[in-house]
């Protein structure tokens, strides 16, 4: 077999591979600070090696895993149709409770670096496939809610991020001194009894996590722009409201009503969870609204970087 023959066979074999990943979650890992960790992703319907896709973070819960917040926040069909890459990761093991979560300081003292995990995933993916840099997101239920509010305050490669059931750390907090602007959505039900609503004892308040972001953004409260979501569902026991406050880096609140620690349009229920809307989607609609802004090299001194 001569050398041309073998470079088209091996072209025909990895475009072959490509499309028989495509639609469908592939699982692996890899050894980042001597621990190895675990994740899987998702590529779309009709993967095209050629084109670059946006990444989507969707991390899980405290307790939680990968496998189960790909069926309970699902973004697969959505990423089907938009044409992005999902990341499913799994945090570590807490060894005094053995429940598996992110390490933003909200459960004792912990060294995990996982921010440095959630760069590597970045870096391993971005060698393999064509990732648009400008386009990285991060998205979690309640732990990778906060978790994803900590890469926005220590990592500068987020073009915006979203909250459902999440909030932020103090330490989280103290961390974002010196972050630069991006855009947050957060979604979160006034009956939550796992991350309270009005804030507990070393976790802000929702209220307070949203003026922080407007404050850091630079937007206008008085500029606010309130609405009803419609209440198509009168059986799950919940509705919503929008909060949007306009800007180049927006913040986004819908406030479910009654709503539980759950995640709005799953058909998993768990709690009361309103179906008035369909959070991934919606998520999906603001990230896609937003590319990266890149900073000067000063600008990211006090940012977490490998």
């Amino acid at each position: 077999m001569n050398k041309v023959t073998c470079f088209i066979l091996c072209l025909v074999l990895l475009h072959t591979t490509l499309q028989l990943q495509s639609q469908q979650t592939i699982r692996t890992n890899l050894v980042h600070n001597g621990l190895t960790r675990t994740y899987s992703y998702y590529l779309p319907a009709n993967f095209n090696q050629s084109k670059f896709y946006p990444l989507v973070f969707n991390l899980h819960g405290y307790g939680s895993n990968g496998d189960q917040q790909e069926f309970y926040g699902d973004f697969r069909k959505i990423a089907d149709t938009a044409g992005f890459i999902l990341v499913h990761p799994n945090g570590t093991v807490f060894p005094q409770t053995t429940q598996q979560f992110w390490n933003v300081g909200l459960v004792g003292s912990s060294n995990v670096d996982d921010v440095g995990f959630i760069h590597a995933i970045i870096d391993t993916l971005s060698k393999v496939y064509s990732i648009d840099a400008d386009r990285i997101f991060s998205t979690g239920m309640s732990n990778g809610g906060f978790m994803s509010y900590h890469l926005a305050c220590v990592s500068n490669r987020f073009a915006a991020i979203a909250s459902v059931t999440g909030s932020m750390t103090l330490l989280t907090q103290a961390l974002c001194k010196n972050a630069q602007p991006i855009p947050v959505m957060e979604i979160h039900g006034d009956a939550d009894a796992v991350v309270n609503y009005n804030g507990s004892t070393g976790v802000l308040s929702i209220p307070d996590v949203l003026d922080f972001w407007i404050q850091k953004n630079g937007l206008d409260k008085q500029k606010l722009i309130k609405s009803s979501v419609p209440d198509i569902n009168k059986t799950d026991g919940a509705t919503a409201e929008l909060y949007i406050y306009p800007g180049t880096n927006e913040v986004q609140h819908y406030k479910i009503l009654n709503g539980a620690h759950t995640w709005p349009g799953s058909p998993f229920v768990i709690g009361t969870t309103c179906q008035d809307f369909n959070a991934s989607l919606e998520i999906w609609k603001f990230f896609s609204k937003y590319k990266r802004n890149l900073v000067s090299s000063e600008d990211l001194t006090n940012f977490y970087i490998e």
